[in-house]
């Protein structure tokens, strides 16, 4: 455990296992959740995570926005999830060595000044109607966010005792889901009222100027929140930089308490592969349930103004699975049968929504939220724990395959009017869930399954 001396500069590095010679801190209890450090930082990483889940989310609503505002087909508007998430699959390992020169801490205020410059330049190109540019935002925001992944992670992970991991990660996982159900909404309602009205006179214009003069307006309302989104990250930065916030250094964490697997290099690369491939599949599928439900709605004949809420119902369903699945893991379930469990109700749950139709396939779409909300914090520390020896370059190629959000969604997009709608989603969430379940029963055969649980902000 990371321990820090009250009466010591909160800029002193300490490894974690390093013991704290002069006691905790004031109004800390070292056996509990927070550990040493107090509730200060755990409030400020929980701030952080919601930070994450607000901007990520906000993709889905995002999609139908853009399609409208610059006009374009399903498979144009797909391009938001695409550059979003290809930023996972450039960034990680550049993340990894900034972290190293700036330490976690220094990571985590670099990534909210990217995170808010990404804001920025999206909120301009969008309000003037410059799709490239709002894309090459959009990568930046992915950019910030894949530094803010590889610090802030690692970061709970360590800050109090390793057996109430737990605790902390439900009080991140809400704080996420929080924003993630938050952001949907409070997008629609300030920029998005109305969209099928829009959307009806963008259709019924008799000129191209008279269009364009409708989707100029309606897109300039995008500015002033996502300016003032890129000033409060700002400012948190700010804040986050003159904290007292401790400064952990993840080098030292300690592995004695679980000993290394002793395979051969090749068998070890297998398994990593395998792991990292469920996890790549997993984010795409999870990325459609969330971002693309509102396309799905709307190819069901299902009105914009209604399928732009679909991402919230979707990341609600997310938070009753997270909280489930707190109570229950591991007090009822091992996370390795847990993860099985989650990716079998998932299969069940795609191939409904395939046999179903309307609002019921939308139900069954947005339920696969309940499905996916255990399978990261489950699959991330399985494939860890089986990589112990090479733990740093496990967590830079997992969070590498974030960029399967980039990669699924658009498959989607491009098959579902050749072959249906549901169709697409079942052929492509179907074995996505089934890999996971095979990957599952093979690990726990071998037994690699114990380790304690550890949380990676949902991509």
């Amino acid at each position: 455990m990371t321990t820090m001396s009250p009466r010591r500069s909160a800029n002193t590095r300490y490894g974690a296992g390093e013991e704290n010679e002069e006691g905790p801190l004031p109004g800390s209890h070292p056996h509990g959740p927070a550990g040493e450090y107090g509730w200060r930082p755990v409030i400020i990483l929980a701030c952080l995570f919601f930070v994450i889940g607000f901007v990520t989310w906000l993709n889905g609503p995002l999609i139908t926005f853009v399609q409208v505002a610059f006009d374009l087909s399903a498979v144009g508007a797909f391009l938001v999830p695409m550059c979003f998430y290809l930023s996972y699959l450039f960034f990680p390992l550049p993340a990894t060595l900034l972290t190293r020169l700036t330490g976690l801490r220094g990571g985590l205020v670099a990534a909210l000044v990217v995170l808010s410059i990404g804001i920025a330049i999206f909120g301009e190109c969008v309000s003037i109607r410059v799709y490239p540019g709002a894309l090459a935002g959009l990568f930046v925001i992915g950019a910030g966010l894949s530094l803010l992944q590889i610090t802030v992670n690692p970061y709970v992970t360590l800050l109090g005792p390793a057996g109430k991991a737990a605790q902390r990660i439900a009080i991140m996982g809400v704080a996420n889901k929080l924003a993630g159900i938050a952001a949907p909404i409070v997008l629609a309602l300030l920029v998005m009222r109305n969209l099928g009205d829009i959307a009806g006179r963008v259709r019924a214009a008799p000129d191209q100027a008279t269009r364009n003069r409708i989707l100029d307006q309606f897109a300039h309302a995008i500015q002033i929140p996502y300016f003032i989104m890129a000033a409060v990250l700002l400012a948190l930065a700010i804040g986050l930089a003159r904290s007292t916030l401790p400064q952990i250094d993840i080098s030292a964490a300690p592995t004695r308490d679980a000993p290394a697997c002793r395979t051969s290099r090749r068998t070890g690369s297998w398994r990593l592969g395998v792991g990292v491939a469920c996890m790549f599949v997993y984010v795409g599928t999870e990325v459609m349930a969330g971002d693309a439900i509102g396309v799905y709605a709307g190819s069901l004949g299902i009105p914009l103004d209604q399928a732009k809420f679909f991402t919230s119902l979707t990341l609600t369903a997310m938070m009753g699975g997270y909280v489930l699945g707190m109570l229950l893991v591991p007090r009822v379930f091992s996370q390795a049968r847990y993860l099985g469990l989650s990716a079998a109700c998932g299969l069940m749950l795609c191939l409904s929504g395939w046999l179903a139709h309307g609002y019921v396939s939308v139900l069954c779409v947005a339920l696969c939220g309940f499905a996916n909300a255990m399978i990261m914090p489950t699959l991330f520390p399985i494939v860890m724990s089986d990589m112990r020896e090479r733990g740093a370059q496990a967590a830079a190629l997992l969070v590498m395959a974030f960029s399967g959000g980039a990669v699924l969604p658009q498959i989607f997009v491009a098959i579902a009017p050749v072959m249906g709608v549901r169709e697409a989603f079942v052929i492509l969430a179907a074995p996505s869930y089934l890999l996971i379940i095979l990957y599952n029963i093979g690990m726990q055969r071998r037994g690699r399954t114990d380790t304690a649980p550890v949380m990676m902000a949902d991509p």
